[in-house]
């Protein structure tokens, strides 16, 4: 073969290799507490959201990863967020924290004040905005399922979740509302008003339901996310 022949199939080659434009999955990290170290498990959202994934035929474009640790806070995961998910190079991370902040509070002293709540969650948000990542926010759902609003810790989870809400607004951020979801389904589906046993199986770690319930409701967000 001539050195042109050779040249024109090594061109050619070339031409047919670029036309194959190689998409690059994109990397959602999942950043929260044992809910979340849970999700990564059979039955858990995160499982169940790549089964939606692939049910729309998305499964080449999307790579969910889990960074949940049991008892975690708000300020662990400013402390791990480095080590635990900027590494990774996320270009989605869907926060979903703030159960222990207010759980921890009345069980152990160890929870955290609303005012260190807000101050540690924009610190948090703008560092991964600042390295790149898209964030999406969700409220804490439940401490309990009960619909009369006798849950002990009912009014400081709204008052964190109203917090959320404003701040995810005020910044055009997305918002998955958890908290008002969880709510209006169990109002549809707890006539008994039981603690737990619905979306929870003890008030706050999720039945199959309530995993798939989450896993439906962070789908809708993370697809609607731009590139």
């Amino acid at each position: 073969m001539s050195s042109k022949l050779i040249l024109l199939a090594v061109f050619v080659s070339c031409m047919i290799l670029m036309s194959f434009s190689y998409k690059k999955k994109k990397k959602v990290i999942f950043f929260g507490d044992s809910i979340t170290a849970a999700g990564i498990h059979p039955g858990g959202y995160i499982k169940l959201m790549d089964s939606l994934i692939s049910q729309e035929g998305l499964e080449n474009n999307f790579e969910l990863v889990g960074a949940g640790v049991s008892g975690d806070k708000i300020y662990d995961l400013y402390l791990r967020m480095e080590e635990d998910v900027m590494k990774q190079n996320p270009d989605i991370v869907v926060i979903y924290i703030g159960v222990n902040d207010v759980w921890h509070k009345a069980t152990s002293g160890t929870g955290t004040d609303y005012n260190k709540f807000g101050k540690f969650y924009e610190a948090v948000v703008n560092k991964l905005q600042a390295a790149g990542s898209k964030v999406i926010i969700c409220t804490p759902a439940v401490i309990g399922e009960r619909t009369d609003n006798s849950n002990q810790q009912d009014g400081d989870l709204n008052m964190y979740s109203n917090w959320l809400r404003a701040y995810t607004s005020k910044n055009n951020i997305p918002l998955v509302d958890l908290r008002a979801g969880f709510i209006n389904y169990d109002l549809k589906n707890n006539p008994q008003n039981k603690e737990s046993g619905i979306l929870t199986v003890d008030r706050v770690h999720l039945t199959p339901a309530g995993n798939l319930f989450v896993a439906e409701e962070m789908w809708k967000a993370i697809k609607a996310v731009k590139s």
